[in-house]
């Protein structure tokens, strides 16, 4: 299969997965992609960061997931777009006037690969690994999953953009990963708790369930306040 039936497959998929005839799903989606109605979960889950773990090992988690946010927003967006340089397909001329936008929203630069889809699961990646707990690995996953979905809904980036965008994070997340845990077996050599109480990597699991508690109520606000944005006409 060479690569312009690749682009063609890419862009069937697009339109089969752009936008929907739902003004409340244009708002859940609008709300959704935005860093800043996810800054509680941030919030929460620095806190269990530092409730559970020495002043070395709090400075070298909060490294590791901050240097990793760098990396794949440099990598996807000072790297690799220019060297693509894919056009979005909301800015496409073969692709704009098939693409269902939000209110106009039309976002700037290129398309290959989706920053947003890259620091989501680089995010993912390094936090599942530190701190090894199912639900909150699958919660992270299923929000990762869906704000790089919405980049598709809200018509700026294609499926192939997300699913590269997903593996180059990913690959990112793990590299770091290995990187925190070969300094941190270095710097700490103390015993993790193997107990039903705390996770694999030592945190408290009833702190964890906080952090995915988090995430589930921000998903019920976006839900609850789609509805608002709606109701005052904003949309």
């Amino acid at each position: 299969m060479n690569l312009q039936r690749l682009v063609d497959i890419d862009k069937q998929v697009m339109l089969a997965l752009n936008g929907s005839d739902s003004l409340y799903m244009d708002g859940v989606m609008k709300i959704y992609t935005s860093t800043s109605v996810w800054i509680p979960v941030a919030v929460v889950l620095l806190f269990i960061v530092l409730k559970n773990n020495s002043p070395r090992g709090i400075l070298l988690t909060v490294l590791a997931v901050a240097l990793t946010i760098v990396a794949t927003d440099q990598v996807s967006s000072n790297l690799i777009k220019p060297f693509v340089g894919r056009l979005r397909p909301c800015n496409d001329p073969s692709m704009m006037h098939l693409i269902d936008t939000f209110n106009g929203y039309r976002s700037g630069g290129y398309s290959f690969t989706s920053s947003h889809a890259c620091n989501s699961f680089g995010v993912f990646t390094i936090v599942s690994l530190i701190i090894r707990n199912r639900a909150l690995s699958l919660s992270l996953l299923l929000w990762a999953t869906i704000n790089s979905y919405s980049r598709i809904y809200l018509g700026v980036h294609y499926p192939g953009d997300i699913l590269c965008g997903a593996l180059v994070g990913s690959a990112i997340g793990l590299v770091m990963y290995f990187i925190y845990r070969s300094v941190r077996n270095k710097i700490e050599h103390s015993s993790v708790r193997i107990t039903a109480n705390y996770t694999r990597s030592g945190y408290l699991v009833n702190d964890v369930q906080m952090v995915t508690a988090a995430i589930y109520a921000t998903f019920a606000f976006v839900s609850i306040y789609a509805l608002v944005y709606i109701n005052n006409n904003i949309l």
